[in-house]
C-alpha cells in the first residue's frame, strides 16, 4: 500500500450541517443514530425540536415518532450530499416498542429510515439482521402462557445498507491494486455477507454524571466488518453520530481515514480517551486472529481430500488462499497514533510482511 498514514477528524457539537465535509468526498458512512421512541433518547431528541417533547407529553406517540425522524432526515440529507457516487451507507437501527396512554405499540424505525433514503434516491440493498443475543430465552412480554395477550420479544436490530447510484468504478491500475490489497478472505466473505449476524450487544457505562449514563455503542466487530466489506484501504469513513468513537477505532484498525460528528460536547473526552487508551496490540491482535483463523481454515480444508487442491497463494502473507482475488491481500499494522489537535488524529502504519507472518514470535506480539 502506498498510503501509510490515516487521518481522523472529530467534530463535537457541530449540529447537523457537515460543512467541514466536501460534497461527494466520502466513500462510506457507518453509524448508529439515536433510536426514535426509545426513552433514553427522548431528551436529546426534544432538544432538537421542542414539539417532540410536547407530543410525548400529550401522549401522541406517532406524532413524536415522525417528528424524531424528521430530525434524522436532516442528517440523511447531508449524508447524501457528502457521499460519493457508488458509495455505501450502513445504519444500525433498532425498532422501538412503547406503551403510551395505555396502548402498547411497535415503532418501526428501520422502515421509516428506508423510506427516507429511497426518497433521496439511494438504493436499499439487502439488509442485515443483527441478532444481539441480549435477552434470556425465557423473557417475554405480556400475559405469560395465556393467549391473545403476549408480545413477541424483540431480540434483533437492523443494519440497513444503501448505495448511492450504481456500482463503484475502479479505472486506474492503482485503484484496481488498492481494491485487491483491501480484499478479505473467502471464509470471511461467507460469514460477513450473510444477512444474519449473531453478535453479542454491548452496553458501555459512562462515568460522567453530566451526560447520559450509558451509550448505545455497537460492538467493535460491527463497524469493523462493514468497513472491510464496503470500502478500500485509504478511503474515508463518516460517522455522523460518533458517540464513544467505535467507528473511529474500526477505521484506524482498517487503514481508513475517518470523520466523526457528536452533538454532545461531554463525549469529546470519552472519544479521545478511548483512542489514547487503545494500545497498538489491540489492532495487532485483530490481524493475528484473522490470519490464524484463515490458517486454521486452510489446514482443515487441506486435510479433506474430497475438497481438492488449494491452487492460489498470497505472497504478502505467505499463505495459501482459496481464490485469485485473495492473492494480493495486504495488511497494514498500526505503528503510531498521534493526537495532533482537539479534533484531529494521525495514525501511521507499517506493512505486515511475509517474514513476520511466518515468525512465531511475531505472531505472539501481534
Amino acid at each position: 500500500m502506498e498510503n501509510k498514514k490515516s487521518s481522523h477528524q472529530i467534530f463535537i457539537g457541530a449540529g447537523q450541517k457537515m460543512s467541514n465535509v466536501k460534497t461527494n468526498s466520502v466513500e462510506l458512512v457507518v453509524t448508529s443514530p439515536p433510536y426514535p421512541m426509545i426513552q433514553m433518547w427522548d431528551e436529546i431528541m426534544s432538544q432538537q425540536n421542542p414539539l417532540i417533547g410536547s407530543a410525548l407529553e400529550k401522549n401522541k406517540g406517532y406524532d413524536a415518532f415522525e417528528l424524531m425522524h424528521e430530525e434524522l432526515d436532516k442528517v440523511w440529507s447531508e449524508v447524501d450530499r457528502v457521499l460519493k457516487p457508488g458509495g455505501f451507507v450502513c445504519i444500525n437501527i433498532g425498532d422501538a416498542t412503547r406503551t403510551i396512554n395505555g396502548e402498547f405499540s411497535l415503532y418501526p424505525n428501520h422502515s421509516r429510515i428506508i423510506s427516507s433514503f429511497q426518497k433521496l434516491g439511494l438504493s436499499n440493498l439487502p439488509n442485515i439482521i443483527w441478532r444481539k443475543q441480549t435477552n434470556a430465552p425465557n423473557k417475554f412480554m405480556g400475559s405469560g402462557m395465556l393467549p391473545s395477550g403476549a408480545y413477541v420479544t424483540l431480540e434483533h436490530e437492523w443494519i440497513l445498507i444503501f448505495r448511492k447510484g450504481g456500482k463503484r468504478v475502479f479505472k486506474t491500475d492503482s485503484e484496481k491494486l488498492r481494491r485487491k490489497e483491501s480484499s478479505f478472505f473467502w471464509q470471511e466473505r461467507n460469514l460477513w455477507f450473510s444477512d444474519l449476524w449473531d453478535l453479542k450487544g454491548t452496553k458501555q457505562k459512562i462515568d460522567n454524571s453530566d451526560t447520559r449514563k450509558r451509550s448505545a455503542a455497537y460492538p467493535f466487530e460491527v463497524p469493523y466488518r462493514l468497513i472491510n466489506m464496503y470500502s478500500l484501504q485509504g478511503d474515508t469513513v463518516l460517522d455522523p453520530f460518533l458517540g464513544t468513537g467505535t467507528t473511529t477505532l474500526a477505521a484506524i484498525a482498517t487503514n481508513r481515514n475517518s470523520i466523526g460528528y457528536e452533538i454532545d460536547p461531554l463525549f469529546h473526552k470519552i472519544i479521545i480517551d478511548n483512542i489514547n487508551s487503545t494500545p497498538n496490540s489491540f489492532y495487532h491482535s485483530i490481524l493475528k486472529n484473522r490470519v490464524n483463523q484463515h490458517k486454521n481454515f486452510i489446514d482443515e480444508r487441506t486435510q479433506d481430500i474430497k475438497k481438492g487442491e488449494i491452487k492460489h497463494f498470497n505472497e504478502n502473507l505467505k499463505l495459501p488462499v482459496m481464490t485469485s482475488q485473495e492473492k494480493d491481500i495486504k495488511f497494514s499494522i498500526v505503528s503510531e497514533t498521534t493526537i495532533l489537535s482537539d479534533n484531529e488524529i494521525e495514525v501511521k502504519y507499517s506493512n505486515l510482511n511475509r517474514s513476520e507472518i511466518i515468525n512465531p514470535k511475531m505472531l505472539q506480539i501481534l
